[in-house]
């Protein structure tokens, strides 16, 4: 049987204590700590096996760019968009656009819609937003819309409340078309309506 006396089991101590200190340096140095790591990026949007797109979230996280509003009031009633047209841009989408003033493939843009509330209030009379009333979605990617002109597919989750959970791409000619006939050279984008873009491009 291996018997130790007091100066071995110290000595065995000291021994262990030193490999356990090693260790840690060394794994600490390899794995940072939980709240050191950077967060992995989440993805901006996911698609059904079949092809159709998720409702986007955590999109009024993202850079927003503009609200452009075409009210009933100003088109004899019948505006095709009387809703104020919220719309974000995701991150990193939009620092690519700030170094280079394109849209990169793979840029997402989300446009929340609300209905005008009030057009009425302590500061004077104007159209204020009321309730959330639909959303819609517009994904530039040259490999998933190859077919797609300027390689733009657009998504419409509804004007109304409950939102489809899930949809397929909208037809060229509801959409793409006008984009494309209005706003084509400026990448199927109406960047002059989005003052954070306008100063957000390289001068």
């Amino acid at each position: 049987m291996l018997r130790l006396n007091r100066t071995s089991v110290t000595a065995w101590i000291a021994v262990v204590a030193v490999i356990a200190g090693l260790s840690y340096v060394l794994i600490g140095a390899a794995v940072r700590p939980a709240s050191a790591q950077p967060n992995a990026p989440a993805a901006r949007v996911e698609f059904t096996a079949d092809g159709k797109l998720k409702q986007p979230v955590g999109y009024r996280k993202w850079m927003y760019i503009g609200t452009p509003l075409t009210p009933n009031d100003m088109n004899d009633g019948e505006a095709s968009f009387p809703e104020f047209h919220e719309v974000y841009m995701d991150p990193e989408s939009f620092a690519h656009y700030e170094k280079t003033g394109k849209f990169r493939d793979g840029t997402v843009l989300v446009k929340e819609l609300s209905s005008v509330g009030s057009k009425e209030a302590p500061s004077g009379k104007g159209y204020f937003q009321g309730e959330f009333t639909g959303l819609e979605t517009a994904i530039k990617d040259s490999k998933r819309f190859k077919d797609e002109p300027g390689y733009w597919a657009y998504f419409s989750f509804g004007h109304e409340y409950p939102l489809k959970k899930e949809v397929s791409k909208g037809a060229v000619a509801s959409c793409n078309q006008c984009h494309e006939t209005n706003a084509g050279k400026t990448d199927w984008v109406f960047s002059q309506y989005y003052p954070v873009l306008r100063a957000a491009a390289p001068k």
